[in-house]
């Protein structure tokens, strides 16, 4: 019987999922624990990313750990928001979540790679035709957030800087609020009301809880439908590859860094290969300078070099464009599987 269907119970639908993950995390101390989002909006682009990293595994149906086949690691699923404080504070090793989770909770862990997905900004966001057009008329008001510890310190420094900061009595601390990640020790008193919502956000102003939130903004269409407006910036985040300070295996963290930024790499490049004479090649290289220098050959043809050089996807066109203009023929571009290149 292999390790997974030891723990997975068959006829004792009484048994949690947690107790379950619970004694199987206890029972891998020779594996490197790998934390990835159990899901939401960085969830099926992290699986897109293990696969080409070449990690396998078969996760169960009801279980939220899964066993690499081909390497000494478990893949845990986690809310993204729990991922920071189980690598900095737990046994995790690896993670992937945001850096506005990162940010939010405060905990020591080494940013190892930007992963260039899951891009949103973490805005304050007012009623489309409501009073409000600027954060600083909103102190002193009502703020619902999931981010109550972002949100708390942004308030905190409109109010000191408005100097309206005040001490009563009555007001809510950030580290009262259920899910908020400062102490009120650190965050002092605040005149803004923050209070924790843990979902639909959005609603919170047609419902008459909030006069404005704090939340994410990625296509911007959700904050339309509800009909709200940003007017400001806390915070632009992305996907981050995260580990512990304390890894249990610092070797085997390496290889799987290096096959991820592999993985990331390929997708933002391609390769151009191009012809041209010999004189033209510095106008050339400028135009397709590649990451750390292009190949360059020589052609049986007197006075012609082939060149290769990897180009971002985003400027492949106009940079084709600029080849052609400068004498350069045979200009082709083929995709990059995947690669193991330096760090930029």
């Amino acid at each position: 019987m292999d390790l997974v269907n030891q723990f997975v119970p068959r006829n004792n639908p009484a048994v949690s999922d947690a107790v379950r993950v619970s004694d199987l995390i206890n029972s891998l101390n020779d594996r490197l624990l790998f934390a990835v989002p159990k899901k939401g909006r960085l969830h099926q682009q992290c699986l897109d990313l293990l696969q080409g990293s070449d990690i396998q595994f078969h996760r169960h149906s009801r279980l939220d750990i899964a066993l690499c086949l081909n390497l000494p690691m478990a893949l845990v699923f986690l809310p993204a928001a729990d991922i920071p404080r189980f690598v900095g504070e737990g046994r995790v090793d690896l993670g992937i979540t945001g850096r506005d989770m990162i940010a939010e909770a405060q905990v020591e862990v080494e940013e190892l790679l930007d992963l260039g997905f899951g891009k949103c900004k973490l805005q304050v966001q007012v009623p489309e035709n409501g009073e409000y057009d600027s954060p600083e008329q909103l102190v002193g008001k009502n703020i619902c957030t999931s981010f109550t510890g972002l949100a708390g310190e942004y308030f905190e420094r409109l109010e000191r800087d408005a100097g309206k900061k005040q001490e009563k009595s009555d007001t809510l601390q950030v580290g009262e609020i259920k899910g908020g990640a400062r102490s009120g020790s650190t965050m002092g008193r605040l005149a803004t009301k923050i209070k924790y919502v843990g979902g639909s956000v959005e609603a919170s102003c047609a419902l008459g809880v909030a006069d404005g939130i704090v939340d994410l903004v990625e296509s911007g269409e959700t904050m339309k439908a509800a009909g709200l407006k940003a007017i400001a910036t806390i915070l632009e985040t992305t996907a981050i590859l995260i580990k512990s300070t304390h890894p249990t295996n610092p070797e085997l963290i390496k290889t799987i860094e290096s096959r991820i930024r592999g993985v990331i790499t390929a997708k933002k490049y391609v390769l151009c290969t191009y012809n041209v004479p010999r004189e033209k090649l510095a106008a050339a290289t400028e135009i397709t300078p590649g990451k750390r220098a292009p190949s360059v050959t020589t052609l049986d043809e007197e006075g012609w070099v082939a060149v290769s050089a990897m180009v971002e996807k985003k400027a492949i066109a106009n940079a084709m464009d600029n080849l052609e203009k400068i004498g350069a023929t045979d200009i082709l571009v083929m995709n990059i599987a995947n690669s193991r290149t330096s760090r930029e």
